[in-house]
């Protein structure tokens, strides 16, 4: 009478994703939009392989979205100086990379992309707990 398909698992997934951004703290929200720049760039990855242009393409531009709106946006300019200042010159490079991944199909820039993000991604897991409230 009821089946777990598709449809279930993705809204068992949005429900699961919203109560984690509800009750994430600013670290952790962070987090979660590496998390979700690496997801939508392998599904990218995936559709690419499979001559979706379409997936590609909204793949693609929600990792834009999370990487110039979430990640970029979050950055304190004042407060976190040249390294704040370098985050956002290194997550523009990664927005133009993946607008030519993208219109070149070029597999090789996604994975230039997610090799940068996994680098930052993997410097901001280990911020000591007492430190993670500084601003960025």
């Amino acid at each position: 009478m009821f089946g777990f398909g598709q449809r279930s698992a993705e809204a068992y997934s949005q429900v699961g994703l919203e109560t984690s951004v509800q009750t994430a703290d600013p670290y952790r929200l962070i987090l979660l939009l590496f998390e979700g720049a690496r997801d939508a760039i392998l599904l990218a990855r995936s559709a690419m392989e499979q001559k979706q242009i379409e997936a590609r393409g909204l793949a693609i531009s929600k990792a834009i979205d999370i990487i110039t709106n979430g990640l970029k946006a979050s950055l304190d300019q004042e407060q976190g100086g040249d390294l704040a200042g370098q985050l956002a010159d290194l997550y523009e490079y990664m927005t133009i990379r993946l607008l030519h991944a993208n219109l070149k199909n070029d597999k090789a820039v996604l994975e230039e992309v997610l090799t940068l993000l996994e680098e930052i991604h993997s410097a901001w897991r280990e911020i000591p707990p007492e430190e993670r409230h500084l601003p960025l």
